[in-house]
């Protein structure tokens, strides 16, 4: 053997003993797993639609982000100014929120998801738009759409323009997703609010790190129900013996030699069909292949939890178990907390973003629109009294003074910290044997 072939050979078998160690012979985790080297969007959607851990993590999501609704403020608090109630009011005649908290769901599977502005400025969709009239009224309509009904058709390629880069006209083809027909028409930039976790359309699916994940449940799961059925179908395997005589069976049975399978596939075929039933043998053995499966929970368990991480949402809230109450408190206020962050990083600029378009349009009157949302950190009601109990217990046992104040009490019970306005009259502490109406006689 030559040197060169002594070394080749060294080299096969230090491949063979450290596999995945050389470059040359890296581990393809893909192809070895079933794993898809590329999520599409159509990937993502049937996920969401099949899967039913990945629509608990998306729905979960967007129920919890948008479980109330947000508010255009005049100022940095609810003024509940004319124009807010006005804005209310009409916000919820078009039905505006609900539509963006959809698009924030359809977001989450395919990275993007668009909303299409229906205005009353008579002219195409696929026309700029400058002034709309009728204020309020002259915004119609907020049209959903799928990230795969939404292409972008030309871009901005003047360098000398601020919107340098960023889409100039959308084709919208709404055959796009389940259906062979349907409006297809190009829509100009002006008229669509992207809405993604950047404001692009390069935003990729929050399902994507956690794929994976989500086709293993797929496999465990299917291994353990296919499995269990086979078991339990119990389906015999017919061993010939070797001094077995096709042709007497076959006359036993009362078909041709060459349909003796087939009889006896229609034998076995009645047999499993009811408990009472007898199976005829003739030189022939039954046996029974089981299926040995492990446990399955273990191995649903690991690939579970992994996609709860991708999703930041914790695995007893995704699936809906809660084992403890402490456990379950901890994870609620985790959640809480990433749910309120995806509200301000998220949610609250792209309904800014829409406010400046508004007011732009003159559909909103030209103001600093603020968005307003409640708190999902903050104490619920009843927490809040507990805590105002629990300081007004913590006064009693105090020797010289309060260690809390009346109105700081108020205050975390959910008040202002005024003292309530009495109940009643001073009539009530009158000498009732006195008319009110001559006392002063």
């Amino acid at each position: 053997m030559t040197p060169l072939a002594m070394i080749m050979n060294a080299a096969r078998r230090l491949e063979t003993l450290f596999p995945g160690y050389f470059p040359e012979t890296k581990h393809q985790h893909a192809k070895d797993f079933g794993w898809p080297d590329d999520v599409r969007s159509e990937d993502a959607l049937r996920m969401y639609h099949r899967h039913s851990i990945a629509r608990a993590g998306v729905n979960k999501t967007i129920l919890k982000t948008w479980q109330d609704f947000p508010a255009l403020w005049e100022t940095e608090k609810a003024g509940n100014t004319k124009a807010e109630q006005e804005i209310l009011q009409h916000f919820r005649k078009i039905g505006l929120w609900r539509a963006l908290a959809e698009a924030d769901r359809r977001a989450i599977v395919g990275g993007y998801a668009a909303v299409i502005l229906r205005l009353a400025d008579s002219k195409g969709f696929d026309q700029p738009v400058g002034t709309v009239p009728g204020g309020l009224s002259g915004f119609a309509e907020a049209v959903l759409v799928w990230r795969n009904q939404l292409e972008v058709s030309e871009w901005i390629t003047d360098a000398a323009s601020e919107l340098y880069g960023q889409p100039k006209t959308f084709t919208f083809n709404e055959a796009a997703i389940g259906g062979t027909a349907g409006r297809s028409f190009q829509v100009h930039a002006d008229r669509v609010l992207i809405w993604s976790a950047d404001g692009t359309v390069a935003a990729r699916s929050d399902l994507e790190p956690g794929y994976n994940d989500l086709l293993d449940m797929e496999k465990v799961k299917g291994a353990g129900g296919e499995g269990f059925w086979k078991n339990a179908k119990s389906s015999p395997v017919l061993e010939v013996d070797k001094e077995a005589k096709i042709a007497e069976m076959a006359r036993a049975m009362g078909v041709p030699e060459d349909e003796v399978a087939d009889a006896m596939n229609d034998q076995v075929e009645e047999w499993q069909k009811g408990f009472d039933k007898l199976l005829m043998l003739q030189g022939m053995q039954a046996k029974t292949l089981s299926v040995n499966l492990p446990s399955p929970e273990h191995f649903h368990g690991i690939p579970l939890l992994s996609f709860a991480a991708s999703l930041g949402i914790p695995a007893k809230i995704l699936i809906g178990s809660q084992t403890g109450e402490r456990a379950s408190t901890e994870d609620s206020d985790e959640w809480d907390r990433t749910c309120n962050a995806r509200r301000e990083s998220i949610a609250k600029p792209r309904i800014k973003a829409l406010a400046d378009r508004l007011v732009r349009f003159r559909v909103l009157p030209e103001r600093d629109w603020f968005v307003g949302w409640s708190d999902l950190t903050e104490a619920s009601p009843g927490e809040k009294i507990d805590r105002a109990v629990k300081m007004a217990n913590i006064n009693q046992t105090q020797r010289d003074e309060p260690a809390f104040t009346a109105t700081e009490i108020r205050e975390q019970a959910g008040f202002d910290g005024k003292a309530p306005a009495p109940y009643y009259d001073e009539t009530d502490f009158q000498d009732p044997s006195v008319d009110p109406d001559k006392k002063d006689e």
